[in-house]
């Protein structure tokens, strides 16, 4: 028994696909699980706090000490120098808290939120489930790019907000500076609240630059900015996010906050702030020249498979297009290559409303080069 809230959900194909690689032996491209070593100050400073039983619940925003490290890294990072920490900074149970947080307390039921596919499929299903729509914007590798024109055409008399992942998952877009500059001035110009998904914000390819929506002029008294620690330290598991914005907006999904989770794990958040401090300066570039190689090392693997790659600006995933296996159904051409070569992939089916042109699959290259070596070995073994 469902509620009506809930009963079009089930199992994600990101889920499902890793207990098919689980149950098979494969080697797991599929979820962002990030299953790579975490910076060692980072732990060395979480055990501390949990030996030094810093357990109790924290403020439903966060430790001060995390907010404040939290408000220096968006001035000197992402060029918000505006962000109070006292009043503009929430900690929340990851990203995708922070999204959850950010509807339930911001929007209404029939409001609608303008979204760019391929998109991230938590995304939408948190939306639904509070009754919010999408209008959504189809964007085409390898570009995805888009227009004005297209951003007009999604907007109807219950638009409310614009979703914006960028770098994005699954696609890798970075949406560049001319690219949000169009965005803020649509927002401006419709009175909308900008979200910002933000994640994969050191992530960054070719010479790219991540640049936060918010810090465009006129931008930040009407835009959320969420973003979190599980990619950059490799901490998926521990659920610590984060949602920026002015009172006018923080204070509301604050309120959700505490009502949904009370607050994100103590010890986790005093190790994070510790860490963070004590964190070499170099870290965030070298963690992303070797991601730019793993992108290189699976987009070449895949081009020899005749999978062909859309190659990513930013994240760690890549969607390949998948005609030359012969099946139209991407959930049928992702389980065939677990199944002939021991490698999972999440079908692209996963990340579109409609069916892709194409049959895509999402190909996560966070894991440590052995296991990322092998699967590349099996993939070129497809070799026309």
């Amino acid at each position: 028994m469902k509620s009506q809230r809930v009963e079009f959900l089930k199992q994600s194909d990101i889920r499902r696909m890793t207990r098919e690689c689980t149950r098979l032996g494969g080697i797991n491209l599929g979820q962002g699980i990030c299953d790579l070593p975490s910076p060692p100050v980072i732990l060395e400073e979480a055990s501390k706090a949990i030996l030094a039983d810093k357990s109790v619940y924290s403020k439903f925003e966060g430790i001060d000490a995390l907010r404040e490290a939290l408000a220096d890294k968006l001035s000197d990072y992402n060029g918000l120098t505006q962000v109070n920490p006292d009043t503009d900074i929430v900690v929340t149970a990851g990203a995708t808290g922070a999204f959850i947080a950010t509807v339930q307390g911001l929007l209404n039921p029939g409001d609608e939120i303008i979204i760019f596919e391929p998109s991230y499929g938590y995304h939408i299903n948190a939306m639904r489930v509070a009754g919010v729509g999408a209008s959504t914007i189809t964007l085409q590798g390898p570009d995805w790019k888009f227009s004005a024109e297209d951003l007009e055409g999604a907007r109807t008399e219950n638009t409310r907000a614009i979703l914006i992942n960028t770098p994005g998952n699954p696609s890798g877009k970075v949406f560049t500076r001319e690219e949000l500059t169009m965005v803020a001035d649509f927002c401006k110009k419709h009175d909308l609240l900008a979200i910002t998904d933000e994640i994969y914000e050191y992530i960054v390819y070719d010479g790219r630059e991540h640049l936060s929506l918010a810090s465009l002029p006129g931008m930040y008294e009407r835009t959320v900015t969420m973003s979190g620690f599980s990619k950059t330290f490799s901490i998926t598991g521990w659920r610590l996010g984060y949602a920026v914005a002015p009172p006018a907006l923080s204070e509301a999904i604050g309120l959700v906050n505490d009502l949904f989770y009370i607050c994100a794990p103590t010890p986790l958040q005093h190790g994070v702030a510790s860490g963070m401090t004590r964190l070499d300066p170099g870290y965030y570039a070298q963690k992303n020249r070797e991601y730019e190689q793993k992108r290189d090392l699976i987009c070449s693997a895949l081009t020899d498979a005749g999978l062909t790659p859309n190659i990513p600006q930013g994240a760690y995933y890549v969607l390949a297009d998948i005609s030359s296996l012969g099946h139209a159904d991407p959930r049928a051409g992702a389980m065939h290559l677990l199944e002939k070569i021991g490698v999972a992939s999440v079908p692209g089916s996963a990340f579109f409303s409609e069916p892709s042109p194409v049959p895509l699959t999402r190909f996560c290259y966070a894991q440590e080069w052995p296991a990322l070596e092998e699967a590349a070995r099996r993939l070129r073994s497809l070799k026309p």
